[in-house]
């Protein structure tokens, strides 16, 4: 119970503020600013990938209606009762290296230091499922859930890790033996049965807690979809597999608690927060169709995301997972796995493992993010993003389902889909309208990057798999491989001609720096001056065959062509002017929201950089 300080009143001489007091202040700021606008609203609203717009002031009006409870459908709050949502989310690290006897180290590490349950790879790029025993050895499975991924192989690793359990005569403590047909025809392009997945369920149903079939939505995230792609897709598998075991003979009831769904946390935490649980409203509304209103609640895995890890500044990572880890879990997930940070770099080694298991110790036990049952709920922000994602999705899924289902728009739909939703992300990074930290913005050039042993290629053939960075990373290794044949060793480079004094240049100097580094570009910046002759010269012993002109708009005026033809008569190919405008002699601009990605090709060219 609260009580309320008699001396202290914050609201106290303070008028209910009102929607249109706002927009007019607002107008107000941003006509100060120089943009003429008369709705704030539109000027500072920003839309996503699925098209839902994210308004900059949210009121009570836009509650899309009772959430409900945790635990009770529709499950917008979570899938589990209250007195669950506070015990913590399952800390669930992922163990891919291809040896059992490093495994098994691995595995004793994270048991005894915070991690809950295990996710194992097996199959291809990972042990073979009969190294099972040698890498759970030691491992008590009626304490320590186990979720398996062996891709083509999973029969094989579920009957293995069964006979196992019943040797030791102990029932699993939950877990999923990983069957996922649809996921690995979206990976891999090979059709798998969907009988083989029905077997196992029908294994799975008498063992409490476990679960046979994993609902793998990160490969469609992973290939550069949006987040209500990615739901979409996952209910239409989630559909199918339905489907597929009440048709094998499982009931309703057993076919619902069979399945496990995995999902991407990004660093966007405020998308993620509403994804997860867009998820579980969306899956109690399948299930309320399919007559199973109470049965409804979605069993969530969350993985952060393998598209927005970045291999250079790898460090930055663990920002990044910090982020989704935080956000998976304000957001209900079940389970929470927190990729290392040296993913990108090949396999994980013992600190990047402790780091991962202990960003979420640090944020369930020291932060207290789990004391709390949806900390989201109730913001009127969140819960209108909720449903506007749910709202995306569900169109989506029904699409899916108008196509034939899952399968069938695996052919052809879903890819088409993904990829024109990556080609407009691909944009905004290349224009750094998405900056990626540490690599198209701030890089830092002479980072010494941790050297992890090379992980085993993951198998293709289906749906790509993109890194948001990939494209400024490439330009990077292009750099670093560049050997200049006047001053072998050294990176390309580009001279910032600034003109005038330091407050003048500056702000575009430190700009257009930034900019060109981020494909591995080093700049030198010139003396302040304003004489073209003493430019050019300073630009000839610099060795590079490419220059940008620095300064203010109003000394452009004055000095940028006769700065430009010094530098052109000085043996310079290009000549970029950083900011806006049309001089004698420039031959392109830079300025905020140009294609960086096309800019710092054409300079690799004009230095004469080998792709």
């Amino acid at each position: 119970m609260t009580v309320e300080h008699e001396g202290f009143r914050p609201g106290a001489g303070f008028a209910p503020g009102t929607r249109e007091e706002w927009r007019r202040a607002a107008v107000g700021v941003l006509r100060r600013s120089g943009a003429e606008v008369d709705s704030p609203e539109e000027a500072l609203a920003h839309t996503t990938y699925d098209g839902v717009t994210l308004r900059p002031l949210y009121d009570a009006s836009d509650l899309p209606g009772d959430p409900g409870l945790p635990g009770f459908a529709p499950y917008v709050r979570g899938a589990r009762p209250l007195g669950g949502a506070l015990s913590g989310w399952d800390v669930r690290q992922r163990h891919a290296h291809p040896d059992p006897a490093v495994t098994r180290e691995a595995v004793l590490a994270d048991l005894e230091n915070g991690v809950t349950s295990l996710w194992l790879v097996l199959g291809e790029g990972g042990p073979p499922p009969s190294a099972l025993p040698r890498m759970l050895d030691g491992v008590y499975l009626d304490l320590a859930p186990v979720v398996l991924s062996a891709g083509a192989a999973t029969p094989e690793a579920a009957e293995v890790y069964l006979r196992l359990a019943d040797q030791r005569g102990t029932a699993p403590a939950g877990g999923n033996l990983g069957a996922d047909p649809i996921g690995l025809r979206a990976r891999t392009g090979t059709p798998a049965p969907l009988p083989e997945a029905v077997a196992l369920a029908r294994r799975a149903k008498d063992v409490p807690s476990l679960r046979a079939i994993t609902v793998d939505a990160t490969p469609y995230h992973d290939a550069g979809g949006s987040d209500a792609e990615e739901l979409g897709c996952s209910l239409a598998t989630g559909v199918a597999y339905l489907r597929a075991l009440t048709d094998g003979g499982l009931t309703l009831e057993e076919a619902l608690g069979q399945l496990e769904f995995r999902y991407a946390a990004t660093a966007d935490q405020f998308l993620t927060i509403a994804k997860f649980r867009a998820a579980r409203m969306l899956w109690a509304r399948v299930a309320e169709v399919c007559g199973a209103p109470a049965l409804g609640g979605q069993l969530q895995h969350a993985v952060t995301s393998s598209a927005m890890m970045t291999a250079r500044d790898p460090w930055v990572n663990m920002l990044r997972t910090t982020l989704a880890c935080f956000a998976a879990g304000v957001g209900g997930a079940d389970a929470v796995t927190v990729q290392p940070f040296d993913a990108r770099l090949g396999l994980p080694d013992a600190f990047a493992r402790r780091i991962a298991r202990n960003t979420q110790s640090l944020l369930v036990e020291e932060a207290g993010v789990a004391r709390v049952a949806d900390p989201a709920g109730g913001s009127w922000y969140a819960e209108r993003l909720t449903a506007d994602l749910a709202g995306k999705a569900w169109e989506w899924f029904q699409e899916i389902e108008r196509a034939g289902g899952a399968e069938a728009a695996l052919g052809r739909l879903i890819p088409e889909r993904l990829a024109a939703t990556w080609a407009r992300r691909s944009r905004d990074v290349a224009r750094r309208a998405r900056p990626i930290t540490g690599v198209s913005e701030f890089p830092h050039l002479d980072e010494r990057r941790p050297v992890r042993e090379p992980a085993p290629e993951p198998a293709g053939g289906g749906l790509p798999r993109v890194h948001y960075a990939q494209e400024f990373e490439a330009l990077r290794d292009r750099a670093d491989r560049a050997d200049r044949a006047d001053r072998a060793g050294e990176r390309p480079l580009v001279f910032l001609a600034t003109i005038g004094p330091v407050a003048a240049h500056t702000a575009r100097a430190s700009f257009a720096a930034n900019l060109f580094r981020s494909g591995g570009i080093a700049t030198l910046t010139g003396g302040a001056s304003t004489d073209p002759a003493a430019i050019a010269g300073e630009f000839a012993r610099s060795g590079s065959a490419v220059a940008c002109l620095c300064s203010s708009d109003r000394l452009y005026a004055e000095h940028a062509e006769a700065v430009a033809a010094a530098l052109a008569a000085a043996g310079a190919r290009k000549v970029w002017l950083a900011g806006k405008g049309h001089y004698e002699g420039v031959d392109a601009v830079l300025h905020a929201g140009c294609d960086v990605l096309d800019v710092l090709r054409t300079t690799f060219d004009d230095l004469g950089v080998a792709p």
